[in-house]
C-alpha cells in the first residue's frame, strides 16, 4: 500500500487535472452552436440515432443490457498484465495505485486506436454511414469505462456504478458550468457515500443528458457527414472523444480509490 504522502501526491495530481478542465479546446467550441441552428443542419434520421443513443444509456443504467462486460476475462486480464494474483474485486482493490494508473493509460490508448479506426471507416461515407458510427462510439466509451471501473476495483454491474459511469460520460461531454456541478455532485459522493443514493435524480432527467450529447455531436459530426473527407474527421473526433471520456474515468475512479484508502489511514 501507498504511504499518506504518496496518495496525498497522487490527489494533487488529480485536483490540478481537475482545475485544467475549465477551458475548451477548438473542437469543444466549434461543437457548442444553437440548437436551433443545428436543428436545420442535422438530418433527422441522424437527430433520432443521437435520441436512439440516449435511449441506450437508459437502458444501460437500468439494467446493464448489451454493454455489460465481463469481468472474468477482465481479471484475467489484469493478471496477466500485473502478474498480481487476482481472483476477484477484493484482490484488485489492494494492488499498487501505480499498476491501477498503467493499466488505466494502456486501456486508453487502445481504446483511442479503435475509435480512430472506427471514425475512419464510417467517415468515408460521410452522411450515409454517420448513422452507424454513433452507436458503435457508445459501445466503446462505455465499455471501455466499466474497464477502467475494474481496474480500480469497482464493479459495472452493480446499478450506482452504472450511474458513475454515465456520469463520467458526462462529465466529457459537458461545458465548463457542466463539468464544475458534476465535480461538486461527485465530490460530495466521495466525501458521504449515502448521497451516491442520489445521484440518479441528479441526472435531472434525461432532458439534461440529451442535450448534452446534441450539444457534443454538434458541429464535429456535422464534419463527419463529407464523403471522404469525413474519413479525416471521423478518425480525429471520435479519438479525442475516447480519450477524453477515458481520461475522465480514469481519473474520477482514481480519485476514489485514493480518497479511500486516505480515509483507511485515518482509522
Amino acid at each position: 500500500m501507498e504511504t499518506t504522502q504518496e496518495l496525498q501526491h497522487y490527489l494533487a495530481d488529480i485536483q490540478k487535472w481537475e482545475k485544467d478542465q475549465k477551458g475548451l479546446w477548438f473542437w469543444e467550441k466549434l461543437g457548442r452552436i444553437p440548437f436551433k441552428i443545428l436543428d436545420k443542419l442535422t438530418p433527422k434520421f441522424v437527430q433520432e440515432k443521437i435520441a436512439l443513443f440516449i435511449d441506450e444509456l437508459v437502458s444501460y443504467i437500468q439494467t446493464g443490457g448489451k454493454y455489460l462486460v465481463s469481468q472474468e476475462s477482465m481479471l484475467r486480464h489484469i493478471q496477466k498484465q500485473t502478474l498480481h494474483n487476482v481472483a476477484s474485486l477484493e484482490d484488485i482493490q489492494q494492488m499498487p495505485l501505480r499498476d491501477m494508473v498503467e493499466l488505466s493509460e494502456k486501456l486508453q490508448k487502445s481504446r483511442a486506436n479503435l475509435a480512430t479506426v472506427q471514425g475512419a471507416s464510417t467517415g468515408f461515407g460521410g452522411i450515409f454511414t454517420l448513422a452507424i458510427d454513433i452507436p458503435v462510439i457508445l459501445g466503446i466509451a462505455l465499455k471501455t469505462l466499466q474497464e477502467i471501473a475494474l481496474i480500480h476495483g469497482y464493479d459495472p454491474n452493480e446499478k450506482q456504478e452504472r450511474i458513475f459511469i454515465v456520469k463520467c460520460i458526462q462529465f466529457a461531454s459537458s461545458d465548463i458550468v457542466g463539468k464544475e456541478q458534476i465535480l461538486n455532485e461527485l465530490t460530495k459522493s466521495f466525501e458521504n457515500p449515502t448521497a451516491s443514493e442520489n445521484m440518479m435524480s441528479q441526472l435531472k432527467g434525461w432532458q439534461e443528458v440529451f442535450y448534452t450529447y446534441r450539444d457534443n455531436f454538434g458541429m464535429k459530426k456535422l464534419f463527419q457527414m463529407i464523403p471522404i473527407a469525413g474519413m479525416i474527421f471521423g478518425a480525429i473526433i471520435n479519438k479525442s472523444m475516447i480519450e477524453d471520456i477515458a481520461e475522465a474515468g480514469m481519473m474520477l475512479y482514481r480519485k476514489r480509490r485514493v480518497l479511500e484508502r486516505l480515509q483507511e489511514k485515518s482509522l
